[in-house]
């Protein structure tokens, strides 16, 4: 365990650390990637934007293996039921289709909304493109607003 989080530690593993960050927090695991994130970039201020692009990476393939998570989980119980099994709660987020995926970004709604995108059938890389687009512009501001808040002091 030890030498795991030896592995995972900041300054040494940075960029690989906060892209598994975020990516299990993209999934239905109850993780926050910003923390990491911001202390990657109060450490090392000169990667801020690789950690803001390293971390939209690693969100945005979390929202995506969500969205197959989904869709796997549609099929399986469409299978199960022998019949279609979209409900009517869903039908008004397949109204928005891809642009749903925008508000990924969303603490407790964004990914879940990723899977129920993959439930929905939405298409994949649109959906893909608009989770990338809304985590990004998450990280930016969060990560700038954080660094505006409490700026680096001597380390």
């Amino acid at each position: 365990m030890l030498a795991l989080a030896h592995w995972l530690a900041l300054p040494h593993n940075g960029l690989a650390t906060v892209f598994l960050i975020a990516l299990l927090s993209a999934t239905l695991l109850p993780l926050g990637s910003e923390p990491a994130v911001f202390a990657l970039v109060q450490i090392n201020p000169q990667l801020f934007w690789p950690a803001i692009l390293v971390a939209t990476a690693g969100n945005t393939a979390g929202g995506a293996i969500s969205w197959w998570m989904g869709l796997g989980t549609h099929e399986a119980v469409e299978h199960w039921r022998g019949k279609r099994s979209e409900g009517k709660a869903l039908a008004w987020l397949k109204r928005f289709g891809p642009r749903a995926c925008l508000l990924s970004w969303l603490p407790v709604v964004g990914d879940p909304l990723c899977a129920v995108a993959g439930w929905l059938r939405l298409p994949f890389w649109p959906c893909v493109a608009y989770m990338a687009v809304g985590k990004f512009a998450r990280y930016l501001v969060m990560t700038a607003g954080l660094i505006y808040l409490w700026p680096r002091v001597g380390i």
